[in-house]
């Protein structure tokens, strides 16, 4: 596709990014991208966990040992494909590796689809997404300064924002469910039920770890663990990239760790038209439904999100359809 710079942000694929750190040839070496059977992807919308599940996985590798994670930055680690630099990374890692991305399904490297590597797709209530991205684009220097948290909304909705639509995104990823190399779970579950979660993700990826190793995976991926880490809370990142004067990456208690329906705090006043996230039909598909707007904040949990057959248009609920 043809791409065109607007404001250091360019169009590709029908979606935007910011051009300090993308372009269109990184965009189409990683749709090329070579993939082999024993690679893991870490895929998510930006602000849905990507940092957090990059920690467990490298972890679960690990048997639980930190040693790796405490040493080595978690874009070495994990790089991030659709960079220019994650790319090279990736291509010189050694195998098996773990690779993050923010691509839609239609940008993703076309050899995974006829592969076995394994997508674990992390997927985040959007309003919480919604008040991450707005906090990230204030220090994140790519992104153009988000101004007031409405107008940020509207362009959210709209998805004209870097990696464009949320809900396309999710909807695309989440047709892959019910194929064996495909797992999805939600940000929500992994802050409910780490244990759960990280033994759910294990026996997805053939790694079955011993109680003592179960036992330190979860340890050291919890919030305390990882916000001390300067290898995975991005304190070490260069100054050209993340402004932290303007705060941290990781905003403890705050919407990028705290818990889910941390946009309860703003005053709606800020964002009227906020309960109009869940009420998109253009996502009836799959089954994102208007509870969002309605379940409180404390007791909601998962519940925002239901899925079923898209085809069929049944919803059933979160924990019995997902196969794994």
């Amino acid at each position: 596709g043809i791409s065109v710079m607007s404001h250091g942000y360019f169009q590709h694929g029908g979606v935007t990014f910011p051009g300090l750190l993308y372009s269109p040839r990184s965009l189409e070496a990683a749709r090329e991208f070579p993939v082999e059977d024993d690679d893991v992807f870490n895929v998510t919308y930006q602000k849905s966990g990507t940092v957090w599940m990059l920690e467990i996985l490298s972890l679960i590798r690990q048997d639980g040992d930190p040693r790796w994670c405490r040493s080595v930055p978690n874009w070495d680690r994990g790089p991030w494909l659709e960079t220019l630099l994650g790319l090279r990374r990736a291509r010189a890692n050694a195998r098996p590796r773990i690779i993050s991305s923010h691509l839609p399904v239609h940008m993703f490297p076309k050899s995974f689809f006829g592969s076995k590597a394994k997508v674990i797709y992390t997927v985040r209530d959007p309003k919480d997404v919604l008040v991450s991205l707005f906090h990230f684009a204030r220090i994140f220097r790519p992104y153009r300064d988000p101004g007031s948290l409405g107008d940020f909304m509207d362009k959210f909705l709209q998805g004209d924002v870097p990696f464009g639509s949320w809900f396309q995104h999710v909807r695309g990823w989440l047709q892959l469910r019910g194929r064996e190399n495909f797992f999805w779970i939600s940000y929500e579950e992994l802050q409910q039920d780490l244990r759960g979660s990280v033994q759910r993700l294990c026996s997805f990826l053939c790694h079955p770890l011993s109680p003592a190793a179960l036992d330190a995976v979860v340890t050291n991926a919890s919030f305390a663990a990882m916000s001390h880490n300067p290898m995975s809370n991005f304190s070490l990142s260069p100054g050209f990239i993340l402004d932290q004067n303007r705060g941290p990456f990781l905003r403890k208690g705050g919407d990028t760790w705290g818990h889910p329906g941390d946009w309860g705090q703003w005053d709606i006043g800020d964002i009227q038209g906020i309960g109009d996230i869940g009420d998109i039909g253009d996502i009836g598909d799959i089954g994102v439904l208007g509870t969002l707007g309605t379940a409180s904040a404390s007791a909601r949990g998962s519940s925002w999100i239901r899925t079923g057959d898209p085809s069929s248009g049944k919803v059933g609920t979160l924990g019995t359809s997902r196969g794994h």
